[in-house]
Order: C-alpha cells, then sequence, then structure tokens
C-alpha cells in the first residue's frame, strides 16, 4: 500500500536540468534556525562529506548539544567563523555549494542581527529565490518585513517562507496559516509576487527535503523540492529577447606574443575590448553602440580567454561566431573608437539606455554615517566611478507602515529613495529591467568604503 509521503512524492516526477544552477539565500530574524536549516537541506540531500560529520559530530557532543542523544548540531555546518561559533550567531554570508539529481545550488547563508542586513542585501542581490526564515512562535516581526523590504527592492524573482519551528507549536494548522497570511500580506504590500511558504522543522527535517507525516493537512511540496522546480531568473539572452550589455573592463593591445587563432602579423593591430556579457547576446556582424559616446561599430570578432572553463564552455583561445551572458568575452570591433574601461557596448537593435546626469533611485543604506542631502559621494556603475551628489533625499521606507516616508537622512539598514546628480552621465538601464546594468555602488570618496547598494528608478 502506497503511504501518503510516497504518493505526494511521486507527484512530482523530476523535470529539471540536472546541470542547471539555482542560486538563493536564507533570511530571517535572529535565532529563527536559519543555519541549521542550511545544514539540514545540506545533510539530508547527502552533500556532507564523512569528516565534516565526524568533526560536527565531535563539536556537538562536547557542547552537550541534543542531551547525549547524539544529535548534531547541524548549524555548525555553516557557521564557519570562530566569533561564529562561539557566539552561536551568523555574521558572514557562507556560501555552500551542493546538488541533487535535479538541479545545481549556490546557497548563501545570510545573517539574521539588523547590524548585518548590508550582508543580507549582498547575499541576496544575485539570488534566484530568498528562503526567509519565520519563528512559527514569534510569527513576522520588525526584521521579517525588512528582509522582505529588501528581498522587493532587489526584484529577486521568488520568495519562500519558511515557518520553522512547527514542532515546537504541536505542528499546527491554524498557527501556520496565520504567519502564512501574514507574510503574504506584508510580500503583497510591498510588492512581492510569487511567495511560496511551507511549514518545516529545520531541527526535526520535517518538510525540508521530505514531506512531513507530522503535517498531514500540509499538501504541498517539501522546501527542497520547491527550489529544484522554481525557474531561475533569466538574465542570459537564452529564451528570451533581453537587450545586449557588455560592461567594458579591459582595453587589449597585446602588441606581440602569440593568440590561438591569430597569425603574429595580426596581433600587432590586435585590439580588444574585454568583459562580461551582462546581458543578452551578439554575433560577428552585430553593430554596437558605444555609450556613453553613442559611436556605432560592427562586431568582426569574438575572442575568450581563461585558464578554466565550464564544463561545456568554449576553450581558452577559441573564437566564436556569437556568445551570451554570462560568457565572459573579447570583442573586436571593425573601427578604431576611442573607447575605455568603464563604457558600456551594447545592441544597436535593442532599445538603449540614455547616459544620465540625474539618476533617480532606490537605495539600501550600508553605511555607518547617515546620509544626508547635498553630500558628495562616488558611484560605481560596471566598470565606470564617477563622482556624484545626493540632490534630493525623497523619503525612506516605514517598515510599520510600508510606506514611504519624508526623512532628512538615510541611517544604517534604511531603504530610501533619492535622485543623484552625477559629475559624468552613465548608461544606466532601470533595474526592474536589467538587474546587471541597473545595479550601481554608492562608496565614500574619502575612505573608499560601501555605503549603500544603489538600484536605478525609471524617470
Amino acid at each position: 500500500m502506497t503511504s501518503p509521503t510516497t504518493a505526494r512524492a511521486a507527484e512530482h516526477a523530476p523535470t529539471i536540468d540536472p546541470g542547471s544552477l539555482f542560486r538563493f539565500a536564507t533570511a530571517g530574524s535572529v535565532d529563527d534556525g536559519k543555519s541549521t536549516l542550511v545544514g539540514r537541506l545540506l545533510h539530508d540531500a547527502k552533500a556532507i562529506l564523512a569528516d565534516q560529520l565526524e568533526a560536527v559530530g565531535r563539536t556537538s557532543a562536547e557542547r552537550g548539544f541534543g542531551g547525549g542523544t547524539g544529535r548534531l548540531d547541524l548549524a555548525l555546518l555553516t557557521d564557519g567563523l570562530r566569533a561564529e561559533r562561539e557566539q552561536g550567531i551568523t555574521i558572514d554570508v557562507a556560501h555552500r555549494y551542493f546538488a541533487t539529481d535535479r538541479r545545481s545550488f549556490i546557497l548563501a547563508d545570510c545573517p539574521g542581527h539588523v547590524q548585518y542586513t548590508k550582508n543580507t542585501v549582498t547575499g541576496a542581490s544575485t539570488a534566484d529565490a530568498v528562503v526567509l526564515l519565520v519563528d512559527a512562535r514569534h510569527g513576522v516581526v520588525e526584521q521579517t518585513r525588512r528582509h522582505l523590504a529588501v528581498t522587493a527592492l532587489l526584484r529577486v524573482p521568488h520568495v519562500v517562507v519558511a515557518v520553522n519551528k512547527i514542532d515546537l507549536v504541536d505542528c499546527s494548522r491554524d498557527v501556520f496559516e496565520r504567519v502564512a497570511g501574514d507574510a503574504r500580506d506584508v510580500a503583497a504590500r510591498l510588492g512581492v509576487e510569487d511567495v511560496h511558504v511551507v511549514p518545516v522543522s529545520a531541527l526535526e527535517g520535517d518538510n525540508v527535503v521530505e514531506p512531513s507525516e507530522r503535517t498531514p493537512w500540509y499538501t504541498g511540496r517539501p522546501l527542497l523540492r520547491v527550489l529544484e522546480e522554481l525557474p531561475t531568473a533569466d538574465e542570459s539572452g537564452r529564451g528570451a529577447a533581453r537587450p545586449f550589455r557588455l560592461p567594458v573592463q579591459y582595453v587589449l593591445r597585446p602588441q606581440g606574443g602569440t593568440a590561438p587563432g591569430l597569425d603574429p602579423e595580426a596581433l600587432r593591430d590586435y585590439r580588444g575590448y574585454a568583459g562580461q556579457i551582462a546581458s543578452g547576446a551578439v554575433a560577428v556582424g552585430d553593430e554596437v553602440v558605444v555609450l556613453p559616446s553613442g559611436r556605432r561599430t560592427t562586431v568582426t570578432g569574438i575572442d575568450v580567454a581563461g585558464t578554466a572553463p565550464a564544463p561545456g564552455a568554449p576553450l581558452p583561445g577559441e573564437q566564436l561566431a556569437e556568445a551570451a551572458a554570462p560568457l565572459s568575452v573579447t570583442l573586436r570591433l571593425a573601427d578604431d573608437i576611442d573607447i575605455a574601461r568603464g563604457d558600456l557596448l551594447a545592441g544597436a537593435a535593442d532599445e538603449l539606455p540614455e547616459p544620465v546626469r540625474e539618476l533617480p533611485a532606490s537605495l539600501a543604506w550600508l553605511g555607518d554615517r547617515p546620509l544626508r542631502p547635498r553630500d558628495r559621494v562616488l558611484v560605481k556603475h560596471g566598470a565606470a566611478t564617477v563622482q556624484a551628489m545626493v540632490e534630493e533625499l525623497e523619503g525612506r521606507l516605514d517598515l510599520d507602515a510600508l510606506e514611504l516616508r519624508a526623512a532628512d537622512t538615510l541611517e544604517l539598514n534604511d531603504i530610501g529613495r533619492v535622485r543623484l546628480r552625477l559629475a559624468s552621465p552613465l548608461p544606466v538601464d532601470p533595474y526592474d529591467r536589467l538587474r546587471r546594468t541597473g545595479a550601481f555602488l554608492v562608496i565614500d570618496p574619502a575612505t573608499g568604503g560601501t555605503l549603500a547598494a544603489g538600484l536605478a528608478r525609471g524617470a
């Protein structure tokens, strides 16, 4: 006779390419169990080496974890810094890599403390999904709203709310539905569209990798299955009409030596423009526009350089007829145009970003000193860095009302809207259209430290 657990698992046959890569970050308040959940995922997905398990077992026993039952403190699998282990908290973003038979994952375990919110911004900035933990006993709290606001700001495509410690509320359906409703309400008010809610116990393993018999009222998928089946953020240009963007990182002029596919005579006149394709695709013969100058030219060659290509990627030194994001390439162009590090190559047939001197933006403020109108800062967009001034501070997000309110300053961990006046024009895409070329950093000109993560808004 087939058990309910087996029947529910059988409903979802593997359909995902096992070679596909999915990035996700964890977030949540202090002691919601993020590191334990990550450890549980790695443990139950059999992504932990035997010697690591032995070391965690020894440390768990030395600390009396589990009262002599032999239970593992799975948080030790991710809290790698000595200060983290001593204090029992997560301080830095811990990246872990694992795979199932359906998909490969890059996981960023982010801190929960308010003072480390900037690390959560970093971890979530490249994520396809955020797994947001909520303690079933406490429900949605201020840090939950803050992390949902960060997720909305960064346009992370998917949010999975893991209502953790469901075992400590007797696996109550009523408690779960109340917390799930509150989380969905906050997410909707912030503009987060794709939300999945799963009741879990990171410590016991309920609904993490396998469905739990202790929550028969929950007929959805366990957490890992949700992550295996969510689509990735399509920034690659494959399967979608994404505009071509390549921020120029280096101008290459070897003027000697050798290169595969190029004779020494040709190499003497070689000039290439190297960078990682941020969006879309490019082919030999395509017309491109150099921004911010607006000059047009044609691609005459695409070269790939490097020493350790990924499986299936072009070999180092190979010449291609076409290339797509996120490949790093060197483009050769038909015309001798003044192109420098920090310029942007864009497809002439695509809608082009307008180089701007006035930049409306949303900021996640990460600096210890407050931001005020008229402050002078640096804006780093791709490889370009320009001087800027805060022309206007439009407001700050009130995490209780979930509305933008008038403000004179932005403090640490605030989210606000500003208008920046740039000393030189930058070709910036709206972030909601292209994440890579719509994002920038705000830098302290005196110290070089990062003050804010910036996201360009439409005019």
